[in-house]
Order: structure tokens, then C-alpha cells, then sequence
């Protein structure tokens, strides 16, 4: 097991006096701990020397509670800390001048999953702008990337396709952590904030989190794995449609099925792509909630044999494929509303482009697909260097 020393833990220890004399706001959430798993919010507000004023929440919340996707909750004291807390994921996502009214410095540090369409990178994006709106000084604590920091996949998000789930021009796996994406938001996509970021020490890119003795907390209700982490770059699109990405069920984006498809036909469509690090076993699931509640899915289980070879965006377009063309009378793309976009298809905003829910209905082969991606993970490569940590 490797050890690293979050950036939290180095703030604590090292930069302490970035605080001092401030007052200090924190976007925090379950996962916002040390190695002892305290949270950052109880430690700010024992501290002497932190004047902790304002604690901010993203998606599912400061203590993680919300379950689904557009649920609001307003402000509200903490009951832990006594502070005042706002939503990041409500009535609005932009923190403003009133609930940034005793913020000097506003301090980041929530655990990414590594996929552009993660709300928290978008949260952590919208505060930066704010900070530079109104002053203020944003800290950006650096976790790992769970799933790796070398590995580039997909297209590039497309200009005029921004949303929630992607504000800004970058691949669906970006291998960043988000300290990274922070330097990459404010230098390369120009939000030009006052920023400081604390990176790990001890990280190694190369490395999942869980080759690291970092406290592992589930990022969201429906992340509670690394090996979840690990498949959701790719059947996260699966949210743009009527199949079911396992919400509902223990292993959700691990699983995926629909009551019209047949559990082997699936297996057997998916494992002769031969794709790469991964084997597809039938499997059937009752979901508890979201989509097709009380109705027995049909479909696959994910299993992931050698994660450094499994490229997971080809692999959830290439499932995609298989109830598309397998099914064509059944197969639906699901209709809006999905994370605030009341007009667009939720496929084409997860995939910040019309390309390739094109390519799918035309019936590109995967290699056809994957190669037009190319020229972008390439671009990306190049543009993220100025920005690599570690």
C-alpha cells in the first residue's frame, strides 16, 4: 500500500497560515476527510487559528443527504458545527455575495471520480467564478484520481454544448486530479481567479486509489466503489437512455440491463467485441428505485479483469450498441429534463455532443468510433501538461 498525504492533511500541517487571520468558507462533503477519517469541517471549527464561517455542499449534500439526481435542499445550520450551510446543487449553483459575506478565503476539497460529468468539478468551477467576481481567494485541496491519472479517452466536449455536466473542453476520462482541473479551469479556460492549490505529497499518477492507504468514502450514493469509479466513464451515458445503469441495485453503473433484453444475447454481443480488460456475465437485477422499479432487468454484469487495458468510454458505448441493435423496437433515448437542460436529449449533453448518438444510430462500428476520437485525446494530452502535478 502506498502512502500519500492528502491536501487537506498538508494544509493542516504545512500551510496553516493561508487561513490565519481569515474568514473561511469550506465545499465539503462525506468524503472531505483525513486518513483518520475526521472531516474537514469538525477540524476547521476546533481549530484555533481557523475562523470556519461557511460550509457549502454539492451535489448529495454536505453529509451526503441526498440520494438522486435534482433534489434540492436550501441553507440551514450544520447540526455538527453550528455554521451556516448553503446548497451548491439547489435554487442556485453559483455561491453569492450574501452567502459569501464572512468569506475571505473559500476552500475546496471534495473527492473527484475522474469523468467529465461529474457536478463536483462543475461546483468546484462555478465557486472559482465567483471568487473572482467578488474577490475572494479559493483553495483547492488535491485528492487522487481514483481511477488513474495517465489514461485520456473521448471527445473532446463540443463549443455550445456546455452544461452541468460539462462546462469546459475535455474528455470524458481527463486523467487530472482535481487540483489539476482547477489549474486547468482558471489558466487554460480563463476563470483567472486568485487560486492556490495544495497538492498530495507521495502521489504517483499511475497509481488507483486503491493503491493508495487514502480514506476510501463513496463520492456519491451511487459511486460506492472504486471498481464503480472504474466503469463509470463508460456507462454513465446510459443515463441518456431507458436502460438501466444499476440505480437501484448494489452495484449500480456495474450493472446494466432492460426488461426487454435477453441476459445471454447481451453477454454474447458484448464479449465477441472482444474489448479490451473486461468480460461481460449475464445477469438479471430487480431495482428498488429509478428506472424500471418492481420490473426484473435483463442484462450484464461488468467485470473488470485488467483495469489499466479496460478502456470504459468505448465499453459503455459499445453496450449502448448492444440494445440498440439488438432491440431497435424496444431501445429508447431517454427524454428530458436531466441536470438543469429542460430542451436537449440527457445522451447528448452527457456526451457534450450530437456526434455520437449519430454515430450510434448509423451504426459505426467501434473502431470508427473510437478513432474519430483520436485528434481530441491527443489535443487534451498536450493541453494538460501545463497543468500535471505529479
Amino acid at each position: 500500500m502506498n502512502k500519500i498525504k492528502l491536501g487537506l492533511e498538508v494544509l493542516l500541517e504545512e500551510k496553516l497560515d493561508l487561513l490565519r487571520g481569515a474568514g473561511v468558507g469550506l465545499i465539503c462533503n462525506p468524503t472531505t476527510v483525513n486518513h483518520h477519517f475526521q472531516h474537514a469541517a469538525d477540524l476547521f471549527h476546533a481549530h484555533p487559528a481557523i475562523h470556519l464561517t461557511t460550509l457549502f455542499g454539492p451535489q448529495h449534500g454536505i453529509r451526503g443527504e441526498t440520494q438522486d439526481n435534482m433534489i434540492e435542499w436550501e441553507g440551514f445550520r450544520d447540526r455538527r458545527t453550528g455554521i451556516m450551510a448553503h446548497s451548491l446543487y439547489g435554487t442556485t449553483r453559483n455561491p453569492s455575495k450574501e452567502m459569501l459575506r464572512e468569506v475571505d478565503v473559500l476552500v475546496f476539497d471534495v473527492q473527484d471520480v475522474g469523468t467529465r460529468v461529474y457536478t463536483f468539478i462543475y461546483t468546484m468551477a462555478m465557486a472559482m467564478q465567483a471568487c473572482q467576481e467578488f474577490g475572494k481567494k479559493m483553495i483547492v485541496l488535491d485528492r487522487p484520481n481514483p481511477i488513474g491519472g495517465r489514461q485520456i479517452e473521448g471527445s473532446i466536449l463540443e463549443r455550445g454544448h456546455e452544461s452541468f455536466v460539462g462546462m469546459f473542453p475535455i474528455p470524458m476520462r481527463h486523467g487530472l486530479t482535481v487540483a489539476e482541473l482547477a489549474l486547468l479551469f482558471n489558466q487554460e479556460f480563463g476563470i483567472g481567479c486568485e487560486l492556490e492549490v495544495i497538492p498530495m505529497h507521495g502521489y504517483n499518477r499511475d497509481w488507483y486509489y486503491d493503491e493508495t492507504d487514502g480514506p476510501w468514502i463513496l463520492p456519491s450514493p451511487n459511486l460506492p466503489t472504486i471498481e464503480g469509479c472504474v466503469v463509470y466513464p463508460g456507462t454513465v451515458f446510459l443515463e441518456g437512455t431507458l436502460i438501466s445503469e444499476g440505480r437501484g441495485t448494489t452495484r449500480p453503473f456495474e450493472l446494466v440491463g432492460a426488461p426487454y433484453a435477453g441476459a445471454h444475447e447481451v453477454a454474447e454481443f458484448l464479449n465477441s467485441r472482444s474489448l479490451p480488460g473486461v468480460y461481460f456475465r449475464p445477469h438479471s437485477f430487480l431495482p428498488t428505485f429509478q428506472k424500471h422499479i418492481g420490473h426484473i432487468c435483463h442484462g450484464v454484469q461488468i467485470h473488470v479483469q485488467s483495469r489499466r487495458d479496460f478502456k470504459p468510454v468505448i465499453t459503455g458505448i459499445a453496450i449502448i450498441q448492444a440494445f440498440h441493435n439488438l432491440y431497435p423496437q424496444a431501445f429508447r433515448w431517454k427524454e428530458p429534463p436531466y441536470e438543469y437542460e429542460l430542451e436537449r436529449l440527457p445522451f447528448d449533453v452527457i456526451a457534450g455532443t450530437k456526434n455520437l448518438r449519430d454515430q450510434i444510430e448509423n451504426q459505426l462500428t467501434l473502431s470508427e468510433i473510437a478513432a474519430s476520437w483520436n485528434t481530441d485525446e491527443k489535443t487534451f494530452s498536450t493541453q494538460r501538461q501545463a497543468v500535471l502535478l505529479y
